[in-house]
């Protein structure tokens, strides 16, 4: 990649194979001594590649990429004819589709704190969390409030501009940066429940290079890191499983340094065991849009960990990220598994439900 950018090498369709073939999971920056920002790198790399890509693959991209995740209205569209979209998807894209929910209800704008307010958090609700994982947004927001947060969901918010940063539509992720710095602008913390999508929001002041932009990235937090960060309280129930197996997204790992404070909240909930997913590291291979562009390697690697959350003997597996959610759902359907796939958030959002004595809320 130096070589490219010193214009000693040329980018060609082998560069460009290597560049496709890699996650982008940034575990060589854990190991990297000289602390060289590989995923930042990848991204402007992708840019340079993008012109040897088919007129085909560009459009695709531009139409996913830049026109529809950042709107609203397309994206609604998109979930209304998924129904019939998925008759034409690959096999095995097909198998990772969830269902969608909600298409005509909202969010709520803002949610009153229970008791004296902490303090203002704006969640971002995200475009694919929100459209398919709407539950998750909700549970999301009754646990920030029973904590003590008032909790705002910004109505001018847009997709944070992840998956355009991560495969080379930089112009595209600075536009939403921007654009979300103002939506965001009123909040004592950002807090995002997806772990890509929070680990792009902490990079944005490098993407941007501006002061606003830095003191934005300084504010966001995952909210599982917020709680154990700031406090909560225990819940005196638990959540009706017994065991639940970890899995570490690799933006919550990597990037954002999450690993303990997860654990350390789902530990408070009564009679639960966590445990940790073997090689539990390694990426699942969704990596944002890799499970398209490198269905072979994806498959592998999701066949891995779906073999290594079974091993684990639980009957669910915390996810805090919809493309591993996705991934990890479908290979513990095709072992034929009896797993479930939860946000971590949702366990002690069931916890607390159980300690008012009410039964599980199903969104």
């Amino acid at each position: 990649m130096r070589a490219v950018n010193e214009g000693v090498a040329n980018v060609d369709d082998t560069f460009a194979g290597f560049m496709d073939l890699c996650l982008a999971c940034r575990a060589c920056e854990d190991v990297c001594p000289s602390h060289v920002p590989f995923g930042r790198m990848m991204e402007h790399v992708r840019v340079q590649i993008e012109p040897l890509r088919s007129r085909r693959a560009r459009f695709v991209r531009w139409l996913g990429l830049d026109v529809t995740l950042p709107r609203r209205k397309l994206l609604w569209m998109a979930a209304a004819l998924q129904p019939v979209g998925v008759a034409f998807m690959p096999r095995r894209v097909r198998a990772m589709v969830p269902k969608r929910t909600e298409l005509f209800r909202r969010l709520p704008e803002t949610t009153r704190p229970r008791g004296e307010a902490r303090g203002t958090v704006a969640l971002l609700s995200g475009c694919v969390q929100d459209r398919w994982y709407r539950h998750v947004n909700r549970s999301t927001i009754r646990v920030l409030a029973r904590n003590g947060w008032h909790v705002v969901v910004p109505r001018r918010q847009r997709c944070c501009g992840a998956l355009s940063a991560h495969h080379g539509r930089l112009d595209t992720a600075r536009r939403l940066a921007d654009h979300n710095l103002r939506a965001f602008a009123d909040a004592d913390f950002v807090v995002a429940n997806a772990a890509g999508c929070g680990a792009h929001l902490t990079d944005v002041g490098e993407l941007l290079g501006t002061d606003d932009a830095h003191a934005f990235s300084a504010k966001v937090r995952d909210v599982m890191d917020l709680l154990a960060e700031q406090g909560f309280e225990p819940p005196t129930a638990g959540a009706g499983v017994e065991r639940v197996a970890y899995h570490d997204a690799c933006h919550a790992l990597r990037v954002q340094k999450i690993r303990d404070q997860p654990r350390s909240v789902l530990r408070t909930i009564l009679e639960l065991e966590v445990v940790d997913v073997p090689n539990g590291d390694v990426c699942c291979g969704a990596a944002g849009l890799y499970s398209l562009v490198e269905p072979e390697m994806s498959s592998e690697l999701r066949r891995r960990k779906a073999e290594a959350v079974v091993s684990t003997g639980a009957a669910v597996v915390a996810s805090a990220n919809p493309g591993c959610t996705m991934q990890i759902a479908a290979g513990v359907r095709e072992l034929g598994a009896d797993v479930r796939v939860v946000h971590p958030i949702e366990l002690l959002d069931r916890a607390y439900q159980a300690s008012e004595g009410n039964g599980p809320r199903s969104s």
